[in-house]
C-alpha cells in the first residue's frame, strides 16, 4: 500500500513550490491542479511525478515563468500560438477556455500550439470540457525526442504521441488517453530505474530484437519503444503516430526539422459543441445508447464486466478524493529536497 495524501493539500503545496521557483501565481495554481488530477486518475508517471522535473526546468530557465503566448494566427474557429515554452498545463487550460467559448458560437474551435512546455496527463483536462456538454480532442508530440520506432524499424523516430478524447453521456463521460506506443517514456524510465522488466515485449533493441527489458532504450546505440500493436500489428500504432505528428507539428508549422530547444510539446486541441450539429440531446442519446449497450454485453471468461474508456480512472478519482491520493513511493522523496530548499512544509500522509 502506497502512502495517501489529501488532494486539497497537495494542490496548494505544489503551487507554493512552483511559485517559489519563480512561476507566476496563476500559472502555478493551474499546473498544481493538473498534476494532482493526473494522480487522482491513476496516471502515476504523469502527475506529481513531474513536479520535481518541472521545478528543475524552472531553475534552469528552460520553462518560461511569466507572460503570455504569442499569437501567430487567429480566425473564428482556428487559433495558432507560439507557447514561448510556458508551462503546458497552463497553456492548455487557457486554450480550452478560449476554444470552448468559440465552439459555442462556431460549432468547433481548434487551437494549435508550438513551443509549449510539457503537458502532463492529457486525461486530466477532460472533465473541464465534458462537464460543459462539449467534446474534446487533444494530442501532443515532442519534436525534440525520437523514442518510438516506426513499424519494421529498430530506432526511434517519434515520441509516444498520445491522443486523448472525451465526450459526455447521460452518466459519466467517456475519456480515452492512449499513447501511440505500447508504453510511455516515463514508465520505461521508471522500470529501468527500478531494474524491472515490462509485462511484455514493449521495446526493441538496436539490433532488432523485441524485448521486455527497458535497458535497451538507454543503451548505446539506443533501442526504441514499439508502436501499439508491437511487431505483429505495429503498423496501426505507427500510422496513428504519424497522424498525431501531422496534427501537431504539421499544423503548427514547427517540429522535427527545426532546432531543438529542450523539453517541448507541440499541441493540437479541438473542442466541438454537439449543439451546433445534430443537437446536444441527440448527441447524448446516441453516446448513451452505445455506452449502455457495451456495458450490457456478455463478457469472456475472467472478465467481470465491460467498462468504458476512462471508467476505471474516474472510479479511482472518486475513491482517492474520499480516502486520499495514493502517491507512487518515489514521488515525495523527489520533491522533498525542493520543499526543504524553499521552506515549504510537505503534507503528511493520511495512511
Amino acid at each position: 500500500m502506497h502512502p495517501r495524501y489529501i488532494a486539497s493539500q497537495l494542490i496548494p503545496f505544489s503551487a507554493e513550490l512552483l511559485q517559489a521557483a519563480g512561476l507566476d501565481a496563476d500559472k502555478a495554481k493551474v499546473v498544481a491542479e493538473v498534476l494532482t488530477e493526473g494522480d487522482l486518475l491513476g496516471h502515476t508517471t504523469h502527475g506529481l511525478a513531474l513536479l520535481a522535473p518541472y521545478l528543475d526546468e524552472l531553475e534552469k530557465g528552460t520553462m518560461t515563468k511569466s507572460g503570455e503566448p504569442r499569437v501567430i494566427a487567429d480566425y473564428p474557429a482556428a487559433i495558432t500560438w507560439d507557447g514561448r515554452r510556458l508551462p503546458g498545463p497552463w497553456l492548455v487550460v487557457r486554450a480550452l477556455d478560449d476554444a470552448m467559448a468559440r465552439a459555442r458560437r462556431q460549432g468547433t474551435c481548434t487551437v494549435v500550439i508550438r513551443r509549449s512546455h510539457h503537458l502532463a496527463c492529457l486525461a486530466a483536462y477532460a472533465r473541464r470540457v465534458t462537464d460543459e456538454g462539449l467534446m474534446l480532442l487533444l494530442s501532443c508530440s515532442d519534436p525534440t525526442v525520437a523514442s518510438v520506432a516506426p513499424h519494421g524499424g529498430c530506432a526511434g523516430v517519434m515520441t509516444p504521441n498520445p491522443l486523448a478524447a472525451a465526450w459526455p453521456t447521460d452518466r459519466e463521460p467517456v475519456v480515452l488517453d492512449v499513447s501511440m506506443s505500447i508504453t510511455t517514456n516515463g514508465l520505461a524510465k521508471r522500470l529501468h530505474t527500478e531494474k524491472r522488466n515490462a509485462a511484455g515485449e514493449w521495446f526493441i533493441s538496436s539490433n532488432g530484437e523485441p524485448t521486455a527489458d527497458p535497458s535497451v532504450i538507454f543503451a548505446e546505440p539506443a533501442g526504441a519503444l514499439l508502436p501499439i500493436g508491437g511487431t505483429d500489428h505495429g503498423h496501426k500504432g505507427y500510422a496513428l503516430g504519424l497522424l498525431v505528428e501531422a496534427l501537431t507539428g504539421g499544423l503548427a508549422g514547427y517540429g522535427r526539422p527545426d532546432p531543438a530547444e529542450g523539453w517541448t510539446a507541440t499541441v493540437f486541441i479541438q473542442v466541438i459543441d454537439p449543439g451546433l450539429f445534430g443537437g446536444r440531446a441527440e448527441f447524448t442519446r446516441q453516446t448513451s445508447y452505445l455506452a449502455a449497450t457495451c456495458r450490457a454485453r456478455k463478457t469472456r471468461s475472467g472478465v467481470e464486466r465491460v467498462r468504458l474508456p476512462g471508467e476505471a480512472g474516474l472510479r479511482k478519482r472518486a475513491k482517492q478524493l474520499e480516502k486520499g491520493v495514493e502517491l507512487y513511493p518515489s514521488i515525495i522523496p523527489a520533491i522533498k529536497p525542493w520543499a526543504e530548499r524553499f521552506g515549504v512544509a510537505v503534507p503528511l500522509p493520511v495512511s
